[in-house]
C-alpha cells in the first residue's frame, strides 16, 4: 500500500475543506450587508402625529352655592345653617336638577384680638352645595335659591352635555387620523417615496376638559335681592374637545 499517497490524498482533503469553510464565510460575510439594506428597506417608517378639536356649545351649568350664617354661640349657628341649607336644598330637589351633592360644611369661632388677646366673639358655620342644570334655567334658578336661603354663590363653570361630548370625541378622533395621514402624505410625496400601509396606530388622547369655574363675589344676602324681578343673566359658552393620533406609515 502507498502510504505517500494516502497522507497526500488526506491533505488534499483538509485543504479542500478549509478552503470551502472560507468561501462560504466569505459569501455569508458579503450577503449580510445586503440582507441589512434590504431588511432595512422593508421596515423603512414615517412616525406622524394628527391632531384635530372639536367646538361645542356648553348646555349646563355647573353650580357651587350655599348658607353662612354668623352668630354668639356654635349651637345656634350651626341650627340656623342647618334650617337655611335644608330649604335651598328642598328648592333644588323641587326644580330637578342633577348631580346634587354636598361640597363642605364648616363650623369655625371667629377670632378677635385686643391688646395681643385672642378671644372668641361668635361662631361661623356653612354649608355648601353643588349641583347641574340647564343653563337656560340657571339665572332663574339663582334667583329662587337667594330667596330661599342661599346667601353665598361660590363658582359656576359651562360643560357640554355627555352625549355630545361623546359625538365630538368621534368626529375629533376622525379628524385627527385624517390630518396623520394628509402629514404622512405630504413627506412622502416631497421626497419621491410612496405609502405602504399603517403599521401602527396610537391613540394618544381624546379628552374634552371642562371650563375652569368661574369665582363669584361671595355676599351676605340682601333682603332687597330678594324683592327683585329681573333673572340674573346666566351665558354659556364653548368647550373644547381634543383628539390625538400617532400613525406609523412604512414606505
Amino acid at each position: 500500500m502507498n502510504t505517500n499517497a494516502v497522507f497526500g490524498s488526506q491533505v488534499n482533503t483538509g485543504n479542500w475543506l478549509k478552503f470551502l469553510s472560507l468561501a462560504l464565510l466569505v459569501c455569508v460575510s458579503c450577503t449580510q450587508p445586503a440582507l441589512a439594506q434590504q431588511k432595512e428597506r422593508m421596515l423603512r417608517t414615517l412616525t406622524v402625529n394628527g391632531r384635530a378639536m372639536e367646538a361645542i356649545p356648553t348646555t349646563l351649568s355647573q353650580v357651587s352655592l350655599g348658607v353662612e350664617v354668623q352668630g354668639k354661640t356654635a349651637q345656634q349657628v350651626q341650627q340656623e345653617a342647618a334650617r337655611k341649607s335644608s330649604a335651598v336644598v328642598a328648592l333644588l330637589k323641587s326644580r330637578n336638577v342633577d348631580k346634587l351633592q354636598t361640597t363642605g360644611i364648616s363650623l369655625n369661632p371667629i377670632y378677635n384680638y385686643d391688646n395681643k388677646v385672642q378671644r372668641i366673639t361668635g361662631y361661623a358655620a356653612s354649608n355648601v352645595v353643588s349641583f347641574r342644570i340647564p343653563t337656560e334655567r340657571a339665572g332663574t334658578l339663582l334667583d329662587e335659591a337667594v330667596k330661599a336661603g342661599a346667601t353665598q354663590i361660590s363658582s359656576i363653570s359651562f360643560v357640554a352635555s355627555d352625549e355630545a361630548i361623546a359625538v365630538a370625541r368621534q368626529q375629533a378622533l376622525k379628524e385627527a387620523t385624517q390630518d396623520a395621514q394628509q402629514q404622512a402624505q405630504a413627506v412622502l410625496s416631497a421626497l419621491g417615496f410612496q405609502s405602504k400601509e399603517v403599521v401602527s396606530i396610537e391613540v394618544n388622547g381624546a379628552s374634552a376638559p371642562p371650563p375652569p369655574p368661574r369665582p363669584v363675589l361671595r355676599a351676605e344676602y340682601d333682603g332687597k335681592l330678594a324683592t327683585q324681578n329681573a333673572s340674573t343673566p346666566i351665558v354659556g359658552g364653548e368647550q373644547q374637545v381634543e383628539a390625538t393620533v400617532t400613525l406609523q406609515i412604512s414606505y
